[in-house]
């Protein structure tokens, strides 16, 4: 079993963490990360585009012209694609944009990141965080003590209403759940920080 060092909100050394050798060993897959992250973005790309085709422009349906006679090509409709402001052809439509990854690349993308993000020091466990109030500035000052960079990610069990609230005006600090932590938010930050009771929920989440 390899350990992980705790500290408190003084930046003084706690208890330490075990945590499974075979998660701290595995090798960082590129591959694998590159594709979990993509199906990630794709899943919340909104994909509301849409343009209109000759059947859904409002125009009156009266033949432009008579068929024969003009010189002209005949012309049936206003809504013809070769005509300004009529239908677009092969226009792009509303859909998801989303597509699936098998799980087995999602757990070997979630182990990678995470031991890589170990190997490079980019992981902080904090023995607690309990703010007694939701003022930014405290919130700022136990970051300061930690000597943490400006964008870092705050991962706690449960996310208090003073947590949340504090932390909000810090454009560089984001906090969510270990529920919701995903290979995109572990690549996004430079550091993390897991509060000592969600590292022991997730390091459940990576032995599966």
């Amino acid at each position: 079993m390899a350990t992980i060092k705790t500290v408190d909100a003084g930046n003084k050394a706690a208890e330490k963490i075990e945590i499974d050798d075979t998660i701290l060993e595995t090798p960082y897959h590129k591959k694998a990360v590159s594709e979990v992250v993509r199906q990630f973005l794709a899943a919340n790309q909104q994909g509301t585009h849409s343009t209109k085709t000759r059947g859904e422009v409002a125009y009156s349906t009266r033949k432009l012209y008579r068929q024969k006679g003009t010189g002209s090509s005949r012309a049936g409709s206003a809504k013809s694609p070769i005509r300004r402001h009529g239908g677009t052809i092969f226009g792009p439509q509303m859909r998801s944009h989303s597509f699936r990854v098998n799980k087995k690349t999602k757990r070997l993308a979630t182990r990678s990141v995470f031991a890589e993000k170990v190997r490079q020091d980019g992981v902080l466990v904090l023995d607690s965080l309990n703010l007694t109030d939701n003022k930014t500035k405290n919130l700022k000052a136990i970051l300061a003590k930690l000597e943490l960079p400006e964008k870092v990610l705050i991962v706690a069990d449960e996310v208090s209403e003073n947590l949340r609230l504090a932390s909000r005006n810090l454009p560089g600090v984001h906090v969510l759940s270990f529920r919701s932590l995903n290979v995109y938010e572990m690549m996004k930050y430079t550091k993390v920080v897991f509060l000592k009771d969600a590292l022991e929920a997730y390091k459940e989440r990576l032995a599966r």
